[in-house]
């Protein structure tokens, strides 16, 4: 197959194939969390606590929670506002929430939540 042909291929296999949704880095230089989430971050494992928050570029984790970034919406010297998708533990349906992440001291971060509720302040993770 010669090499124009091969591209042409791939081109139209990517064309026709589903769309792949990517999704967004939250503009944090470390992970964040609390003590249950920072054993987590360091070391991939849990106790199985129930007070479990962790905060990274990828999501925001908690023991009962998994709110991956979709979008960063807006960036402000003091932290940023975003669209994540949340999957609660053991069900399979989604929910996209907007959630307001700012600064809390020189280490840490508070999570705001649309209902109210703010998860935090979780501190850098060492």
């Amino acid at each position: 197959m010669s090499a124009a042909r091969f591209f042409l291929a791939a081109a139209m296999l990517f064309a026709l194939s589903p769309a792949v949704a990517f999704a967004a880095e939250a503009p944090l230089d470390a992970s964040y969390g609390n003590k249950d989430g920072c054993l987590y971050a360091n070391t991939g494992e849990t106790n199985g606590s129930d007070n479990f928050f962790l905060l990274d570029k990828e999501a925001i984790t908690t023991a009962a929670s998994y709110c991956e970034f979709k979008t960063i919406d807006s960036k402000t010297a003091d932290g940023f506002d975003a669209t994540v998708t949340c999957q609660e533990e053991g069900s399979d349906d989604s929910t996209d929430l907007k959630v307001k992440i700012g600064k809390v001291g020189k280490d840490g971060y508070k999570i705001d939540l649309p209902d109210g509720a703010s998860w935090g302040p979780l501190k850098k993770c060492k």
